[in-house]
This record gives C-alpha cells, structure tokens and sequence, in this order.
C-alpha cells in the first residue's frame, strides 16, 4: 500500500475550471464586487514592489557593515535597606 505524500494535510488543488469557479464565485461573495478589483490591484502592486526590490538588490549587492557593538549600561551596585 503507498501512501500518498499529502496524507494527513489540507490540500487546494484546483485542477479543473469549476474548481477555479466555486473559489471566483466564494470570493465574489465574500467581498463584493466593488471591492475585488480593489484587491487585485493590491496584490497586482505587491507582486510588482517585490520583483523590483528583487532586482534591484540583484544589481546592487548589498554593504555589509558592522555597526560596533553596544556598549553596556553603566552598573550601579545594588544596595539593600536592611531593616
């Protein structure tokens, strides 16, 4: 008997085009349709932000300085009242 590798864990596979449906339509009840365009173009500007920071950082290799370290707090002896 083999066990499949996603026994045990949730898993979202959309492979069919009433898959992707259901969740269009889900989604479309769940925010609106005012609203979905609004999160697509989030998502659309994410996407976008972070293919720029990954190309800039690939053309840019980043400095690496060091800071020294902190320096200690100045330590007062602990006095107790005895009483």
């Amino acid at each position: 008997m083999e066990l499949s590798p996603m026994r045990g864990r949730a898993a979202l596979i959309l492979d069919s085009p009433m898959d992707i449906g259901i969740v269009v339509l889900i989604a479309l009840i769940l925010f609106g349709g005012k609203k979905i365009p609004e999160l697509m173009r989030g998502v659309g500007q994410g996407i976008r932000e972070f293919r720029n920071g990954m190309r800039d950082d690939f053309h840019s290799p980043a400095q690496t300085t060091q800071a020294p370290p902190p320096s200690a707090p100045a330590s007062t002896p602990a006095t107790e009242e005895k009483k």
